[in-house]
């Protein structure tokens, strides 16, 4: 497991080389299916990771965000987001990351989070613990509401969705609210600075590395309605002490 681990960092480190070779520059923007942006520094990163993990393990599948998906020969998969934030990176905004994350049998057993501007690096293995920087990392123990730090990504997003509602009450419900959004929101609950992120519209490439870090650093992963997945379209990530009140909270009417 920690040759897995060091090739998903290696991988995560040569990415975010590339993007640091793009980032702030005069770059190209194009608008994908979904409507999201993608650009040349994207494409890129994403090859390079591809391109390192293949060597390392040929049996490997693949599931990318801009590249899309490869099958191996085994139940094993990277699943692989190679600029998480890329609006932030084109407006330069240096919030961005490399998100890697291994899928094995359906469960993610590995995960990186590294942000090549600000020099962070998160990444844990099933079993192992979560780290920051090297630093063993847990999350908070505020166990409740109204102690809480909400973080929540762009608040359109909430408003045209049903759970904008449950959303207003945990504004009223928490002590303070952030806007923070992406692996930056998924980071700071991890570390223990905040206790929960919310997470509307999500792909799988989006939190796969953040399930297997929060749950290592002992917190909780689920999507609005309290399931584990990562393929159901929401997320909400938290210590794990709040992490029922706000679930029923989102539940409700």
């Amino acid at each position: 497991m920690e040759e897995i681990l060091n090739a998903a960092i290696e991988a995560a480190r040569a990415a975010g080389e590339i993007a640091l070779h793009y980032f702030r520059t005069n770059l190209t923007v194009e608008t994908k299916a979904d409507r999201t942006p993608v650009t040349r520094a994207d494409r890129e990163c994403e090859a390079t990771i591809v391109e390192i993990l293949s060597t390392r393990f040929p049996e490997h599948g693949f599931l990318g965000e801009e590249l899309g998906e490869r099958s191996g020969t085994t139940n094993a998969r990277w699943i692989i987001d190679p600029i998480d934030g890329t609006k932030n990176f084109i407006r330069g905004i240096p919030f961005f990351a490399t998100l890697i994350a291994l899928e094995e049998a359906g469960e993610v057993t590995a995960g990186v989070m590294y942000a090549p501007a600000i020099n962070d690096l998160l990444y844990a293995q099933k079993g192992q613990g979560a780290f920051a920087n090297g630093r063993q990392v847990h999350v908070s123990e505020v166990a409740d509401l109204p102690g809480a730090m909400l973080i929540h990504g762009g608040l359109k997003d909430l408003k045209t969705r049903p759970c904008w509602q449950p959303f207003l009450r945990l504004v009223d419900a928490t002590a303070r609210q952030r806007g923070f959004g992406d692996a930056l929101g998924h980071s700071v609950v991890i570390c223990g600075q905040a206790e929960i992120a919310l997470e509307p519209e999500i792909k799988p490439w989006d939190v796969a590395a953040t399930r297997i870090i929060v749950t290592e650093a002992g917190g909780r992963y689920s999507d609005f309605a309290g399931s584990p997945s990562i393929y159901t379209g929401s997320a909400v990530i938290s210590n794990g002490l709040v992490h029922d009140e706000v679930i029923n909270i989102l539940r409700g009417p």
